[in-house]
């Protein structure tokens, strides 16, 4: 780490004054750099007026939007504790969060705030909306906008000015507490300090590198690691203008705002190229012609550089990267990518390292791979097998403080000379590139000894005709797949079609398979699978 984020915020403010830097898109709310500094200063003399005291706990909760992000950096500059709550998470997980986390203040959406506000929420001091920053809860006896106001020009009574901006930056005092689920057992609230943060950061300014004045489309939850430091705090810190989608980013919503903001980069997670492939590459690629000149030199060379052209284009025609983590994507798709020379970069992290562990600028991304340990993070691999493959043990600058007052999971997590079980499986290649092989927890072992990983067979079953998805689980001794079907032979097909189709797909995909990783049958399922925020499957449903 070369300096604390913080003094990278500070710096673009003094810089870019007047350029917009937050923005929620379609709508009206926007900051400039100015005026953010402005609205962090007046959240900072309400903190102040309310008595709260550095290391105070304050909670965020609500769907992306421009607010989200001031309120975070004014929390975390005052020198609070942001917990950053997930909004799809059930109104009785988040009151138990909010009492784990010992939050005294909440930031909260009006989509949230419709089934919270039902809940006992005496616990905290207030509730500030994130729509206005309004009071949504004992609004008399609260400091009001008024006395904030003259408190505001009593310290700048010429305005703030560029020179007034000055946070204080301690890098090893706890910054952000993020829940990974909302669970009411022992919830695991991971805790990562400035340090893991401000490292975070310039790994992505290092591997990413952005121009001040770029643009961006912030689609992930901000509540999730990924998408906080990757579309929010490094582009900040970069200079780059950041447009908040407020709406849950269906097609149409998406496509538009790329086309409109045309950013220089696209972070997401696998599922969103694999289908935009299945849709409108796929039955390109698929024909015989396209397929023989695909591969014949000169022409195939045209013919790349022309899919490229057209998907970059769908992407805004501005991208310089594609960032995709969260999930193993399909070597089918990783592959069409690379062919084409698509800016493709695949990244490995974990909420516990706030998120970062492995990644490469798009020009030395390696097949399957997810890149090599960041800057200031150590990788190795714990009691590998004779194919190299075992735990992947990480340690350096990103690695969390701990689980909020759950010593015995962080316990667990730790080994005794302090590296970190991330749970998953891989290995590393001679330049140190890492390989993700599947997670410990979802490995199976076969009947003869041999070690299973389900994501494997996923791949090679997803790419069969009319599966939009699918997850191996064992049962009795067995591997059943379970499939739910794609929307086109959802809607053509009868359901005896549907399930003679799945039988010819359980042939054809144990053609693929070894003999101990055989596939008994497949369950084809009705509705969709549930999903996680970032998209994964939440396996423990269908076990």
């Amino acid at each position: 780490m070369k300096k604390h984020y913080f003094q990278y915020i500070e710096d673009v403010i003094k810089q870019k004054w007047n350029t917009l830097s937050l923005c929620d898109y379609g709508e009206q709310q926007q900051y400039t750099y100015g005026e953010l500094a402005e609205q962090i200063e007046r959240l900072h003399i309400r903190f102040r007026l309310l008595g709260l005291q550095k290391g105070d706990k304050i909670a965020i909760c609500g769907r992306n939007c421009a607010n989200w992000a001031v309120a975070y950096l004014a929390i975390q500059t005052y020198g609070g504790v942001v917990v950053s709550i997930l909004q799809d998470f059930t109104a009785d997980d988040i009151t138990n969060l909010l009492v784990h986390s010992d939050s005294k203040m909440l930031f909260v959406g009006a989509y949230v705030w419709r089934d919270l506000q039902k809940k006992d929420l005496s616990m905290l001091q207030t509730i500030i909306s994130l729509i206005d920053f309004s009071y949504l809860k004992n609004a008399d006896k609260l400091p009001s906008e008024a006395e904030i106001e003259a408190e505001f020009n009593k310290k700048y009574p010429n305005g703030m000015q560029p020179a007034d901006v000055h946070y204080d930056a301690d890098p090893d005092i706890l910054s952000l507490i993020n829940y990974t689920s909302g669970s009411t057992g022992s919830p695991k609230g991971v805790m990562l300090n400035g340090r893991s943060l401000s490292n975070n950061v310039e790994i992505g300014m290092h591997l990413l590198p952005a121009k001040v004045g770029s643009k961006l489309v912030s689609m992930l939850p901000l509540a999730h690691m990924f998408g906080q430091v990757c579309e929010f705090l490094y582009p900040l810190c970069s200079g780059v203008q950041i447009y908040f989608l407020t709406k849950s980013p269906t097609p149409t919503i998406l496509l538009n705002a790329l086309k409109e903001v045309q950013p220089y980069a696209v972070v997401t997670v696998p599922l969103v190229i694999e289908k935009i492939h299945k849709k409108n590459l796929d039955p390109l690629l698929s024909k015989k012609v396209l397929k023989f000149f695909w591969k014949v030199p000169g022409i195939s060379g045209i013919i790349r550089n022309h899919v490229r052209v057209a998907l970059k284009k769908a992407f805004g025609g501005n991208i310089k990267y594609f960032l995709c983590g969260g999930a193993a994507m399909s070597a089918d798709v990783e592959k069409c990518l690379m062919d084409i020379r698509f800016p493709l970069s695949i990244g490995y992290g974990m909420t516990e390292c706030g998120p970062l562990i492995g990644g490469n600028h798009p020009k030395h991304f390696k097949a399957r791979s997810v890149g090599a340990p960041v800057l200031n993070m150590e990788v190795k691999i714990d009691e590998p097998n004779e194919e190299g493959i075992g735990e992947i043990l990480v340690r350096g600058e990103n690695v969390m403080m701990g689980y909020y007052k759950n010593e015995q999971a962080t316990q667990a997590t730790f080994t005794e000379d302090g590296w970190m079980r991330t749970g998953d499986l891989g290995y590393l290649d001679k330049r140190n590139n890492i390989y993700i092989k599947g997670r410990n927890k979802t490995m199976i072992l076969g009947a003869s000894g041999q070690n299973i990983y389900p994501e494997e067979i996923e791949h090679k079953l997803n790419k069969q005709e009319g599966v939009e998805e699918s997850i191996i689980v064992e049962r009795e001794g067995k591997l059943v797949g379970l499939v739910f079907p794609d929307e086109q032979t959802s809607s053509a097909f009868s359901w005896e079609e549907i399930m003679h189709l799945m039988k010819d797909n359980l042939l054809k995909l144990n053609k693929l398979l070894p003999g101990y990783s055989q596939v008994s049958q497949i369950e084809v399922k009705k509705e969709p699978f549930e999903k996680t925020p970032k998209n994964s499957i939440k396996r423990f449903l269908y076990k």
